[in-house]
């Protein structure tokens, strides 16, 4: 029986692209596209949520002669311009995802920001203010989203393998470095349910800059990167891409 071929993911968060960086991506794109079958962006696409900083993305991701699949992050929200920052990003090549599914060469990809909440025993509760309870709906209703996204791979394409595209964290340890009095804010264990559940083979993030780069949801065996660009920069990737093989 023939071997399936393995599928090279490259994957990297909080790019922060602002309107000075054109052509400081150009390279980088083009040796991913020479090392990798997939790209994936992990949020913060742009610095301050502007629509020319989008632009300028976009130009850059002309380099990019593979398929990207992104989500937006909490830096592209700012200036409440999110949905023409997608528009724009959007394209043939490039798939943004807001809780839907994408499949490339025979992998699927489900994609959403996520939102904070904190992890494990010290997830906040739906309990108590009018404010209090929106933030938590906010991070249920990601974790409905992904779910949701995931399991129409799964009803459309029996045992396909499944990789997750998120901006906040799922686990509390690849955030680890960051202060713990902001953990609440990286991420939320309820979007680690969907994966354990759906057998996601691995999860990718960014939005904690002082993070650890690597993690493992508990139970489910789903391996967890934080490619936040800063983590990778430290780490010595450079330029700064994480490599994965499916």
């Amino acid at each position: 029986m023939e071997e399936t071929p393995k599928v090279r993911i490259a994957a990297v968060g909080d790019i922060h692209v602002r309107e000075t960086d054109k052509g400081k991506w150009a390279e980088c794109f083009k040796l991913v596209s020479e090392q990798a079958d997939v790209l994936l962006l992990c949020g913060d696409l742009t610095d301050t949520g502007d629509e020319m900083e989008a632009e300028v993305l976009v130009e850059e991701l002309k380099h990019c002669k593979i398929p990207v699949v992104a989500v937006l992050g909490n830096h592209d929200y700012e200036k409440n311009r999110h949905k023409l920052i997608r528009q724009i990003v959007q394209s043939e090549n490039v798939h943004v995802l807001d809780g839907e599914a994408v499949v490339i060469k025979g992998v699927g990809f489900a994609g959403v920001k996520g939102f904070g909440g904190g992890f494990d025993n010290h997830m906040l509760s739906m309990f108590g203010e009018g404010a209090m309870k929106a933030f938590v709906q906010e991070a249920v209703d990601e974790a409905l989203h992904l779910d949701r996204a995931l399991a129409r791979l799964d009803s459309d394409h029996e045992d396909i393998k499944k990789i997750a595209v998120l901006h906040y964290s799922p686990i509390k340890e690849t955030i680890v470095g960051e202060p713990e009095v902001i953990f609440p804010f990286m991420g939320s264990s309820r979007l680690a349910e969907p994966l354990r559940r759906r057998n996601v083979i691995a999860a990718f993030h960014g939005h904690a800059h002082v993070g650890t780069l690597e993690g493992e949801i508990s139970g489910g065996g789903t391996k967890v990167f934080n490619v936040a660009k800063q983590i990778l920069n430290k780490a010595g990737y450079n330029p700064p891409f994480y490599l994965f093989e499916v």
